[in-house]
């Protein structure tokens, strides 16, 4: 399966674009516009799916180290990271096993081009703690029939399929793709990128990273919910490792909204 992929502009070192290099995939393969890694847009985008940010939103994460995570408002019920796509994390990648262990995972295959920042968001979402859900997603809206038709029981490919259904959601993207709040061109449907998203969610004691390339969740060990943000870190570290001359990184977290 191809990454999806994300094309980085210069304008800001938190601005980013998600695309997909198709090689294998068949011309006729549904293609959306690159979104930005943008908390204020995701937020807008989140809002206009059904999910009230009212008390939980997206915010930045500016780094690895315990002064930028204790600026983040706790608990973090979500964590999405934006990483560079290489040759060392790709063969990492492929050594990997995913499992599906623990069925409450929420878990999508991505296989929409461009469509990554979505299914992070997605992920991020399907995977909240169930308070959160009840008390942040509307009800009639989007979001709560789609995660209503696709339990986590569901098989990925099925959720896939109703995804791709969906005109609404198409809709909704591409309306983020050029929102006011985006700092960046969406540039070319084509362009050549290499960068890709995934979401650590916290479900029944684990840590879980979500990448709809893959086949299933992949357990990175224990978690809880005040650590959540603090070990999805940890995880991120090891991506960096693997590319220590990189610097395309980029984490958001889903926190507490801070009182005005």
């Amino acid at each position: 399966l191809n990454p999806c992929q994300e094309q980085r502009k210069n304008t800001h070192p938190n601005i980013n674009k998600e695309q997909v290099m198709s090689t294998t995939e068949s011309k006729k393969e549904k293609k959306w516009f690159p979104l930005e890694s943008n908390p204020i847009l995701m937020n807008k985008y989140i809002t206009k799916l059904g999910f009230d940010a009212s008390k939980y939103e997206f915010v930045d994460v500016f780094s690895t180290e315990d002064w930028a995570l204790a600026m983040i408002p706790q608990p973090a019920v979500a964590v999405i990271m934006l990483f560079p796509v290489t040759e060392a994390q790709e063969a990492h990648r492929k050594a990997e096993k995913s499992e599906r262990g623990d069925t409450d995972v929420w878990f999508v295959k991505q296989r929409i081009g461009n469509a990554c920042g979505t299914v992070g968001l997605l992920h991020a979402i399907g995977n909240l703690p169930e308070g959160v859900k009840l008390d942040a997603i509307k009800g009639e809206s989007w979001l709560e029939t789609f995660l209503f038709e696709c339990p986590p029981s569901l098989d990925p490919v099925k959720k896939a399929e109703i995804l791709e259904a969906s005109d609404t959601l198409e809709s909704l993207h591409d309306q983020a793709t050029t929102d006011s709040t985006s700092q960046t061109n969406r540039g070319n449907i084509d362009d050549n990128v290499d960068n890709h998203f995934v979401a650590f969610v916290h479900k029944n004691g684990g840590l879980y990273e979500l990448d709809g390339r893959k086949e299933g969740p992949i357990r990175h060990g224990d978690t809880n919910e005040m650590n959540l943000l603090k070990d999805a870190c940890g995880v991120v570290k090891e991506f960096m490792n693997r590319d220590p001359g990189e610097m395309r990184f980029t984490i958001l977290a889903m926190a507490p909204k801070a009182e005005a």
